[in-house]
């Protein structure tokens, strides 16, 4: 048993992974987020519980690249205070435990080939859709991070009149209809056809992104995750037909697209870490 953290800009979440699934779990809205003793504090009193079970110890999933050797974060998404934070010796300092650290999105991907939908594939590329678009890569069966935490950022890629990730985020609703994603979503669901058209729109980029993927990994399946997964009746179907004019429309036929079921996932893959 590992305790799995997932580190969001918002709110923080724990578990603790038993036989491919979360248990003992719970979460906090982050508080005073200009303060790092605040939040750190907050941090580990929400881990504190679960260390009276016998685990062997803590991986944590943060919004941020990661120094891997030390266990540093850097400029973590939405959390001001955290600009370069010894994450991995402050926690184990705390409690006694082994911690290992890395990418949110990263553990996303780690808990679908461990316990979720690409446990049969050897390599494998996680897509999270939501504030931004972040990047998992397995290949051979092994998490690859690059040399600093940073590999599979193609949302930084430039596209059109700016990056890719702006076309694939909750960005791109904000500035089609001036709402967030979630609204659009609720639109959509009610029949607006405005709201129909921007979804459709936001398929043909996200076919972009995948191709993009296909160009520079060709891994055998993606799994597409984040908040706006949820809403892929409304751009699975332009998403797919985008991907026609990919150079080798063969790769395209063995590729395996899924969406991502366990909203515990990245908890999951945090607590992988250990073993990783």
């Amino acid at each position: 048993m590992n305790i799995g953290v997932d580190i969001g800009g918002t709110n923080i979440r724990a578990g603790i992974e038993l036989g491919g699934s979360i248990t003992r779990q719970d979460h906090l809205l982050l508080q005073d987020k200009e303060s790092l003793t605040s939040t750190l504090s907050q941090l580990v009193e929400l881990i504190r519980p679960l260390t009276k079970y016998p685990v062997k110890g803590i991986g944590i999933g943060v919004p941020s690249v990661v120094n891997l050797d030390k266990g540093i974060v850097y400029n973590v998404m939405n959390i001001p205070s955290w600009e370069e934070v010894a994450l991995r010796d402050i926690i184990q300092d705390e409690f006694n435990l082994p911690v290992s650290i890395n990418n949110d999105v990263n553990c996303f991907i780690l808990g679908e080939h461990r316990f979720g939908l690409a446990q049969k594939y050897k390599s494998v590329v996680g897509l999270a859709l939501g504030t931004g678009l972040g990047s998992g890569i397995i290949i051979d069966n092994h998490l690859y991070t690059g040399n600093n935490c940073g590999a599979g950022e193609i949302g930084m890629l430039p596209y059109k009149d700016s990056i890719l990730e702006n076309y694939v985020c909750n960005r791109f609703f904000r500035n089609a209809l001036n709402v967030d994603a979630h609204v659009a979503y609720q639109s959509a669901l009610n029949g607006d056809t405005r709201a129909l058209e921007t979804w459709g729109e936001f398929g043909i980029h996200l076919g972009s992104v995948i191709k993009t993927v296909m160009y520079t990994y060709d891994p055998e399946a993606i799994v597409i995750g984040g908040s706006i997964a949820k809403a892929y009746q409304f751009f699975k179907a332009s998403m797919s037909d985008s991907l026609r004019d990919f150079a080798y429309p063969d790769s395209i036929k063995r590729l395996t697209i899924m969406f991502s079921e366990n909203q515990n996932i990245a908890l999951l893959g945090a607590a992988a870490l250990l073993d990783a």
